[in-house]
């Protein structure tokens, strides 16, 4: 037949829509003609598949060639079309059979000497191609890759096995399944910190239902350290958001995690917006959406541009990161749980001997972070420094990760069968139907609010930071107990009403 076509995708963010490439022989003198909106990179497949195919021991026609990839207005960028390129042009010249083509899909960039070269984006191509009910056909390079994904992918290391495979004439190797793998905690122990009592408690309630955590406090106080142990008392991922930060990774220059590893990204604070956001050219996702399922640790927080900062404003609350370009617009996901530490002065210290800035050069470093952006900090400790023989005690443990965990996990459980997501995430609605407040516990914290100057917004965090506290201890309901601890949270705003006076 002079015909032939064949299934293919495209990445399009972390989306992998269909891409048909149609192969056509017609009558004229002999030219190769790529159509569909390709790239310099597909266009350039031209003498990659002529190479392959001749190097296969077929025979490239010597006729008018027409390959169009399907839609015409969607970019195609990447090498990835090669195999299906190849396969149609064998189909059409009548070298191979097309009979089974569309029960398949193939995705593969193809070497001068006809191998197989590993892609990028396997994992969002083959939840694709099972969600379409097709089997993927896929290099060798990329089968571990795509083994988290449940459904039949086919590996094979070149062209000619692919062409044996269509012709009935052997069989293509399936990918292995998955095993998980059991990876230790290598995130340190909370019994690490000495003291910081108030610290790992603030710990425990971020981690047990996904709220935002802002660390204040002196220089070696343990601020890092305690932010960096938040991994060791959280739950590994479920399958779901294993896959799902999967998928990000493998579209990214980043090298992957352990399988249910929640990412831990910590980004200096001479990144770029494009760096934290996402972008370039080509959009890729940047450090808030590689922190996607798991924590984005910032450090010294006031030294990162005010500017950039304020690009986290919108993802906290919409938990997705949306990047538009001339030719596209991508979504990106971006459910992150923020984690940042910061100094209380430009020297370090805000009172006491230690203290060498004025209360004007406090305010204006303060300054460099946005009211809107630390009113999306639902805690805020003060991490006070260690008193005199604090480093001398032989016996100050304390509870171990493991302990902490197990708690949290419990919370975790509550939080879900209750209302299917954590507690962070709950909308202003839900907050009304899942954290109810007596008539004089709310009147309680409307006076609280009013005296610290707080806003709406955080009057609704405080009640969701009430409402883990409450889970955490395994109470139904939401007493003035667990309000009066979560107002102990807001070390940030009374150390901004403490410069005004």
């Amino acid at each position: 037949m002079s015909l032939a076509i064949v299934n293919c995708r495209s990445l399009l963010g972390i989306a992998a829509p269909e891409v048909t490439v149609e192969v056509h022989l017609g009558r004229g003198l002999p030219a190769f003609n790529l159509v569909g909106l390709p790239e310099a990179s597909v266009k350039e497949a031209k003498e990659r598949v002529r190479s392959a195919i001749q190097n296969s021991q077929f025979e490239f026609p010597s006729s008018r060639l027409t390959v169009n990839l399907a839609p015409a207005d969607l970019p195609k960028h990447g090498g990835q079309f090669d195999l299906a390129i190849a396969l149609g042009i064998l189909a059409a010249s009548g070298q191979i059979p097309a009979t089974h083509f569309e029960q398949y899909e193939f995705y593969g960039e193809l070497a001068l000497s006809g191998d197989l070269r590993a892609c990028k984006g396997m994992i969002p191509v083959a939840m694709a191609a099972r969600a379409a009910r097709r089997t993927l056909v896929l290099p060798e390079a990329n089968a571990e890759q795509v083994s988290c994904v449940e459904g039949e992918h086919k590996v094979a290391a070149n062209l000619l096995q692919v062409c044996r495979f269509i012709c009935g004439q052997g069989e293509l190797a399936n990918a292995p399944e998955h095993q998980a793998p059991c990876f230790a905690n290598d995130h340190g122990d909370v019994t690490d910190i000495i003291g910081q009592y108030q610290g790992k408690r603030a710990l425990e309630i971020a981690a047990s239902a996904g709220h935002h955590l802002l660390l204040v406090g002196a220089p070696g106080t343990g601020k890092t350290m305690l932010a960096s142990r938040i991994l060791s008392i959280m739950p590994s991922l479920t399958e779901a958001e294993a896959l799902e930060t999967a998928a990000i990774y493998s579209i990214s220059d980043v090298p992957s995690l352990a399988w249910q590893a929640r990412p831990f990204r910590q980004p200096h604070h001479s990144s770029s917006a494009a760096a934290l956001v996402g972008g370039g050219g080509k959009p890729k996702p940047g450090e808030i959406s590689l922190s996607h399922n798991g924590i984005l640790f910032l450090d010294e927080l006031p030294e990162f541009s005010r500017a950039i900062l304020d690009n986290l404003r919108e993802p906290m609350e919409s938990q997705q990161i949306t990047i538009s370009r001339a030719t596209a617009r991508l979504n990106f996901p971006a459910k992150f749980q923020l984690v940042a530490a910061m100094n209380p002065s430009p020297c370090g210290y805000h009172q006491g001997e230690l203290c060498r800035s004025t209360p004007d050069q406090i305010q204006r470093y303060l300054q460099r972070l946005s009211g809107p952006l630390l009113d999306r900090f639902d805690l805020s400790v003060m991490i006070p420094i260690l008193p005199k023989g604090s480093l001398s005690q032989t016996n100050q443990e304390g509870e171990s990760s493991a302990t902490i965990k197990a708690r949290v996990e419990a919370s975790r459980t509550i939080q879900l069968q209750r209302q299917d997501k954590l507690n962070a995430h709950l909308t202003a609605a839900e907050i009304k139907q899942f954290c109810p407040l007596q008539q004089a516990d709310a009147e309680f914290l409307e006076s609280a609010i009013e005296k610290l100057g707080l806003s709406v917004r955080t009057w609704h965090s405080l009640i969701k930071v009430a409402r883990s506290i409450a889970d955490l201890a395994q109470v139904e309901y939401i007493n003035r107990q667990h309000l009066a601890e979560a107002l102990n949270y807001r070390a940030m705003e009374r150390l901004l009403a403490s410069l005004q006076r």
